[in-house]
């Protein structure tokens, strides 16, 4: 039996939902959309697990009173996640960098890249795995790639639109779409798809 595990970067995702599509994610229905994708051109395969990666809001020492609010609702939520079949959280963490130009916060994911790596890498080496979808854009996912692929794993990436629709920017690194054996654009029907109806937790 081929075996598929997916990868989320849920900072990617929270742009591609709210930036391109304002489309809020029913995380109930991504994987099940996901692997139907990836069994229309490989078929018997089965899901293992899908890792999602992001952080806890940033918090100031003492937090704000709206600091303190908007990371036990995301924390929630992460709990919310974890508890989903096959779903586990792998989280990351939120650094201040200062301020930009205009006075606003300036903040860095740390971690999120290097442990969806590892797991990528872990997993791609000990056999457990067949295929990985990866929903994400960052370059610094190439070593991952090239680890899995030499290992006999079929990679698939999952990417937005090439230029992002608030500033024209790209939304994934070229190298990274180059590497990949597989590329599905994520698109309005896709996102419409795995649409959350409920009420927002984060």
């Amino acid at each position: 039996m081929s075996r598929l595990a997916i990868f989320i970067d849920g900072g990617y995702l929270d742009s591609l939902s709210q930036d391109e599509f304002n489309v809020p994610v029913d995380y109930s229905k991504i994987n099940e959309e996901i692997l139907n994708i990836v069994s229309a051109k490989s078929t018997g395969i089965e899901l293992l697990r899908t890792y999602y990666y992001y952080c806890l809001p940033y918090q100031g020492n003492p937090p704000t009173a709206i600091e303190a609010t908007r990371f036990s609702k995301r924390q929630s939520f992460f709990d919310s996640l974890n508890r989903l079949p096959r779903f586990m959280v792998r989280q990351g963490r939120l650094v201040f960098r200062g301020n930009d130009a205009n006075g606003l916060p300036i903040f860095q994911q740390k971690r999120v890249d290097l442990l969806l790596g590892l797991d990528f890498a872990l997993l791609s080496g000990k056999n457990q795995i067949s295929h990985v979808a990866v929903l994400a854009g960052d370059s610094d996912l190439l070593p991952a790639f090239r680890v899995a692929k030499d290992e006999g794993i079929l990679v698939w990436l999952f990417h937005g639109p090439r230029h992002c629709k608030k500033d024209g920017s790209p939304t994934f690194a070229d190298e990274l779409w180059r590497e990949a054996d597989e590329r599905y654009e994520i698109n309005l029907a896709f996102m419409k798809r795995i649409q959350f109806f409920g009420k927002k937790l984060a």
